[in-house]
C-alpha cells in the first residue's frame, strides 16, 4: 500500500476535499497528514480528517515543511515498512488524478524518485513562479548536470529504499526539497520526471513559500559555493598577477597562487558551504579528497591557461574562461565526493504525537 504523505500548515477545506478525492480514485492508497503547528482555525480541518480515519501527526509549533516531511517519512517507515511514499501539497495545487498516477509510477520504479513536473509556459502561471523556476532550473542543471523541469514541485514519489536516506537529509524548511534533488543521484537514485497538470488557485496566494527568504534557503548550497569560489578566484587572480609580474614564470605562478587559494577555499567549504547540518568525515579524509580534486583542477587549469596563452588570449580573459569552465565540475565533485555525509547514526528526533 503506497502512502500519500501531506505536510500541512494552516490548511483549509481543500485538504479534506483532496483526501476524499484521493480515496475515491484509489481506496487502496494510505493517507497520512502532518500538522506543522497550525493554529486553532485549522482544528476543524484536522478533526474532519481524523473522523474519516486518516492519521494526523502533530508538531506542537511550526517547524517548517522539511521538518514535517521528516516526520512523515519516519512514521511511514515505522507504521508501513516496505511501502512507497508520495508527497503532496495540502493547498489543492496537485490534481488527485496526478497524485494517484505518480503513486503507480513510483511502485514501478524502485531506483527512482518520481517528480511530478509542471509546465511553466502557460499564461496563467504567476510571474514569480515562472521566474523562480527558470532561475533554479538553470542553477540545478549546473550543479547536477541534469535539467529538472520543475525544481520546486512538492509532488514526489519515493520508493521504500529511499526513505532511510531521505530521513537523514538536513533541512527543516523549503530548502529540504532542494537538498533532496541535489543529493539524489549520488545516493543512487535517478530523477524521473512525469508531467502533471499546472494548477494555480488565486495565483498561488495560499502558498506559505516566502519568495525572498525561502528562495535564499533553497539556493543556499549553490549561492554559498559560488561566493566561496568567487572569493578563492579573486585571491587566486591577485596572487597570479603579482607573481607573474614579479617572476615572469606563468606555470610556477599558477601553482603557487592555486595552493594559497585552494587552502582558503577548502576551509570555507568544509566549515560553511557543505559543513552545516552535516556529519563530517575525518579531516584527513576530506583533505585528501580535496587535494586530489585540487590537483586535477590545477592540471586542467595549467593546461587551459597555457593553451589560451599560446593562442594570444590575454591573461585576464584566459583566467575568466578557465575558471568558468571548471566551476560547475568543482561543485559537483565536492558535493558528491569530497564533503559527503559520514555514515553514522544520527540521534532520532522526538517521536511525533499521533492524533489518530
Amino acid at each position: 500500500m503506497t502512502v500519500v504523505a501531506i505536510p500541512a500548515y494552516e490548511p483549509d477545506h481543500r485538504l479534506v476535499d483532496l483526501a476524499d478525492a484521493i480515496r475515491e480514485r484509489d481506496p487502496e492508497l494510505g493517507i497520512v497528514v502532518a500538522d506543522d503547528g497550525s493554529g486553532v482555525a485549522s482544528a476543524p480541518v484536522f478533526a474532519s480528517l481524523e473522523a474519516a480515519g486518516i492519521t494526523v501527526l502533530s508538531h506542537g509549533a511550526n517547524r517548517g515543511k522539511g521538518a514535517a516531511l521528516h516526520t512523515l517519512f519516519r512514521y511511514v517507515r515505522t507504521a508501513h515498512p516496505g511501502e512507497a511514499v508520495v508527497t503532496a501539497d495540502a493547498d489543492g495545487q496537485h490534481a488527485p488524478d496526478d497524485i494517484v498516477r505518480i503513486a503507480r509510477e513510483t511502485e514501478q520504479a524502485d531506483d527512482a524518485i518520481v517528480l511530478g513536473v509542471r509546465d511553466f509556459g502557460g499564461r496563467d502561471v504567476p510571474l514569480r513562479s515562472r521566474f523562480g523556476n527558470a532561475v533554479s532550473a538553470r542553477l540545478f542543471a549546473l550543479a547536477i548536470g541534469e535539467r529538472i523541469v520543475d525544481t520546486q514541485t512538492g509532488l514526489r514519489g519515493l520508493p521504500p529504499r529511499a526513505l532511510p536516506w531521505a530521513t537523514r537529509l538536513p533541512g527543516d524548511r523549503f530548502e529540504y526539497e532542494a537538498i533532496m534533488l541535489l543529493n539524489a543521484r549520488r545516493a543512487g537514485f535517478r530523477l524521473a520526471q512525469s508531467p502533471i497538470a499546472t494548477v494555480y488557485i488565486e495565483e498561488n496566494r495560499s502558498s506559505h513559500f516566502r519568495p525572498l527568504r525561502d528562495s535564499l534557503r533553497v539556493m543556499a548550497p549553490l549561492a554559498g559555493f559560488l561566493a566561496s569560489s568567487l572569493m578563492a578566484a579573486a585571491i587566486d587572480a591577485l596572487l597570479l598577477w603579482l607573481l607573474v609580474t614579479t617572476t615572469g614564470w606563468l606555470q610556477g605562478s599558477i601553482v603557487a597562487a592555486r595552493l594559497v587559494s585552494a587552502t582558503i577555499n577548502f576551509a570555507v567549504n568544509r566549515h560553511w558551504v557543505f559543513g552545516r547540518d552535516r556529519e563530517r568525515k575525518p579531516l584527513r579524509v576530506e583533505l585528501a579528497r580535496y587535494a586530489a580534486l585540487a590537483l586535477a583542477v590545477l592540471a586542467a587549469n595549467v593546461a587551459l591557461m597555457t593553451m589560451l596563452d599560446a593562442l594570444g588570449v590575454g591573461l585576464v580573459a584566459a583566467k575568466v574562461c578557465t575558471e568558468a569552465a571548471l566551476w560547475a565540475a568543482g561543485f559537483a565533485v565536492q558535493r558528491a565526493w569530497v564533503f559527503t555525509h559520514a555514515r553514522s547514526s544520527r540521534r532520532a528526533p522526538a517521536k511525533p504525537y499521533v492524533l489518530a
